[in-house]
């Protein structure tokens, strides 16, 4: 059983904004979301890590309470707000009881769940015991609680869990959802991702990893895909859910269709924790399948959005697995990174890429990757360098791959009618 699914709502929590016009808004400007870091201090690392793609002033009211906020993890908080702003954007009216529940599911990503919330916890307990830890503390913390929290919300009984594959996690969330669909276990799927945890302790570890940006001249011009300037990734938050309908379904109840999810690829490098193999072969699995189940030729794309994160091994990496997949249509295609503006945000930033590729299609613009001055000889596609570009485009590929080797690419198509590329 397949069956066709079209995306009719997106919300956005992001460096550039706290909903999914000004995050789009500030990508086509090429406008940079990385700042110094507010969000915590980090005294025992070195200065020029402490830069952030940080949600800005952000507040989860009017959709909660500030009482039944402060028993979730930022990470939950963004999620609903995200959810909240694609359920009113398809027409659903925010975060209510969703027209048919039963047929309805929700699967949103997180690479780290609540890591503020568990921070926070344990030093309380050391400062002030066991018996000061809050009786929310898990139900705030774990990962799958964004999910759950927004079918709480809504009712929606259908599947509902949360995938954990490092920076993929929330294109696997998009891509089961897509498979909910088609199968036929859902007629519509809340999904996406989201990502909170700015906090010393990961800073450290990626720092320790040396997977950070340094060296930068201004907090702006560090995350710097396939630049050959570029020294490491800069750490991001945020959310974004996209909502996903059975195409019958979405045209019953008259909903506006923003794009098609055409095919979804998934693989493993096997390879290492943290670095993919040279020639980039899982990512180019990954993207086979994903052309291979939406019925297309390599030929068939206008732009990828690249997982492009500004490390000097995974560029490489990326660059040479599209040169494989596509050959000499490689040259042809506009790739960028959006990571240039809003840094990486972990487990959230499949999900926000994925609803960047889908405006890209609906409006016709390219983003931009910023901060490419100096071209690495070693990468050689069209990066789309710092500035928009506007080109019809009727096929997206969203890249996205994560630690441990885990790889996934998601194909979002415009929509016609008779399902034609």
């Amino acid at each position: 059983m397949s069956r066709r699914v079209v995306v009719t709502g997106l919300g956005m929590v992001t460096a550039l904004g706290k909903n999914a016009p000004d995050t789009w808004a500030g990508i086509v400007a090429g406008r940079s979301g990385i700042g110094p870091l507010t969000r915590c201090s980090l005294p025992d690392l070195p200065a020029d890590v402490s830069i952030a793609g940080e949600v800005k002033d952000f507040s989860p009211e009017p959709v909660l309470d500030r009482k039944d906020a402060r028993r979730m993890d930022w990470f939950i908080q963004y999620a609903l707000v995200a959810a909240d702003e694609a359920l009113r954007d398809a027409g659903l009216g925010g975060l209510q009881t969703v027209p048919d529940p039963e047929e309805t599911g929700v699967i949103i990503g997180s690479g780290m769940g609540g890591l503020i919330s568990i921070m926070e916890t344990r030093d309380l307990m050391q400062a002030k015991g066991a018996a000061r830890v809050s009786p929310f503390f898990v139900p705030a913390s774990v990962a799958n609680l964004a999910a759950g929290q927004v079918a709480i919300r809504t009712g929606a009984t259908g599947p509902n869990y949360a995938p954990a594959s490092s920076c993929a996690s929330s294109n696997h969330a998009i891509g089961e959802a897509y498979h909910a669909i088609q199968r036929g276990d859902a007629d519509m799927m809340i999904a996406g991702g989201t990502e909170a945890c700015l906090t010393p302790i990961s800073f450290a570890g990626f720092a320790a990893a040396r997977a950070l940006a340094t060296g930068w001249r201004t907090p702006e011009t560090a995350s710097r895909p396939f630049d050959r300037g570029r020294t490491g990734f800069v750490h991001g938050e945020g959310a974004a859910i996209l909502i996903l309908e059975e195409l019958e379904s979405a045209r019953r109840r008259g909903a506006r269709i923003l794009a098609e999810i055409g095919g979804f690829g998934m693989s493993s490098d096997a390879f290492h924790v943290t670095a993919p193999p040279e020639d980039g072969g899982g990512a180019a699995r990954a993207m086979r399948r994903a052309l291979k189940t939406a019925g297309l030729a390599p030929t068939d794309v206008d732009y990828i959005n690249a997982h492009g994160t500004s490390t000097p091994v995974g560029d490489i990496a990326e660059s040479r697995a599209i040169e494989a997949v596509f050959g000499e249509h490689a040259r042809m295609l506009a790739v960028s990174s959006t990571k240039s503006m809003l840094g990486h945000s972990l487990g959230a930033t499949a999900a926000v890429e994925a609803g960047l590729s889908v405006l890209a299609v609906r409006d016709g613009i390219i983003p931009p990757t910023i901060n490419y001055d100096d071209p690495d000889p070693a990468c050689t596609l069209d990066y789309v360098p710092n500035v928009a570009r506007k080109a019809v485009l009727d096929v997206v590929v969203s890249n996205s791959f994560g630690f441990g080797g885990a790889n996934t690419s998601l194909v979002i198509k415009r929509f016609r009618e008779n399902g034609a590329a």
